[in-house]
C-alpha cells in the first residue's frame, strides 16, 4: 500500500538549487514504490469548496516574483487523468463532501518543484486538489481519510506546505534555525507520532510559538498536514523523514503517513 506524504515545498530556490534538502526529495522519489498517480494537495491552490482537477496536460504556473530567469524557464508537462479524478469525486460524494471540477488551471510551484524532485521526467499523472486554510482541522482530516482508499490502488497522496511558514519572520542571510521554530516543530513532532488529533486540531493555542510558526494571516501552508494524516488514518503511524532549515526558521520537513 502507498503511503501519504507531507512535503514542505519551501521556497521556489529549490527548483534550481543542489542541496541538501533537493537531494533528499529526489533520493525519496527514487526509493518510493512507483505510484499509478499522484494526488497532491497544494497550499497554493486556496478555495473555498474542495477542487478537483480535470486536466489533460497542466500548465507550469510561476507563482513569484523576483526570482533568477532560469526558474522561469522550467516546463513540468504533467499529465492528468480523468478516470481517477472521477474516482475522488465518487469517494468525496459518497463521504458528504462538497466539490467542484477544475478543468483548466495548471499546476502552481508548490506542486511542481516538488514533482520535479521526486519525479523529473514529468511521466506520473498528477491530480491536482485545492485546500481550504478556512475550515476546521477535522474537515481538512476528513476529506484526506475521505480518500484514503487510493492508496490500496498504487495511488500517492502527497500533501505541499510547511510547518513552519512565516515569511515577515524570515533571515535571508541565516542557514541555521531559530530556536522559536524548532520548539515548534518538536512539540508538533511529538502529537504526530503520538497521532493526538485532539491536540493537533488545537495547535494553535497549544503548541509553543505556534502564532508565530504559523501566523493568523495565513495558515494555508500549515494546513495539509491534516490532509495527508487522513489519508492514512486507517493505519495511523508516523515516520518524520527529514528535517531542516532556510533562513532560519523556513522548515523543511518530510514526514510520511502509513
Amino acid at each position: 500500500m502507498m503511503p501519504s506524504l507531507f512535503i514542505a515545498h519551501g521556497a521556489p530556490l529549490l527548483a534550481i538549487e543542489d542541496n541538501e534538502y533537493t537531494q533528499f526529495i529526489t533520493q525519496l522519489g527514487r526509493r518510493l514504490p512507483r505510484p499509478k498517480a499522484v494526488v497532491l494537495f497544494s497550499a497554493h491552490w486556496v478555495t473555498g469548496t474542495q477542487k478537483v482537477s480535470e486536466v489533460n496536460e497542466y500548465e507550469t504556473i510561476y507563482d513569484f516574483g523576483g526570482f533568477p530567469d532560469a526558474l522561469y524557464q522550467i516546463r513540468y508537462p504533467a499529465m492528468g487523468d480523468r478516470q481517477i479524478a472521477s474516482q475522488i469525486e465518487s469517494l468525496l460524494t459518497e463521504n458528504g463532501i462538497s466539490f467542484d471540477v477544475e478543468t483548466d488551471r495548471g499546476l502552481d510551484h508548490g506542486a511542481w518543484v516538488v514533482l520535479r524532485l521526486l519525479y523529473p521526467d514529468a511521466d506520473i499523472p498528477v491530480i491536482a486538489m485545492s485546500v481550504n486554510p478556512r475550515v476546521s482541522p477535522e474537515e481538512q482530516y476528513k476529506i484526506g481519510w475521505s480518500l484514503s482508499q487510493l492508496r490500496e490502488r498504487d495511488i500517492l497522496v502527497i500533501a505541499s506546505g510547511g510547518t513552519v511558514h512565516n515569511l515577515r519572520a524570515l533571515n535571508w542571510q541565516e542557514d541555521g534555525v531559530d530556536e522559536w521554530a524548532l520548539q515548534f516543530d518538536q512539540w508538533l513532532e511529538t502529537r504526530i507520532k503520538q497521532w493526538d488529533l485532539e491536540s493537533l486540531y488545537r495547535y494553535d493555542s497549544l503548541a509553543p510559538n505556534a502564532q508565530v510558526a504559523v501566523p493568523p494571516y495565513g495558515n494555508e501552508h500549515f494546513v495539509p498536514i491534516f490532509y495527508a494524516m487522513g489519508a492514512a488514518d486507517d493505519v495511523r503511524t508516523a515516520t518524520l523523514l527529514h528535517r531542516s532549515y532556510r533562513y532560519g526558521s523556513l522548515s523543511h520537513s518530510v514526514w510520511q503517513f502509513g
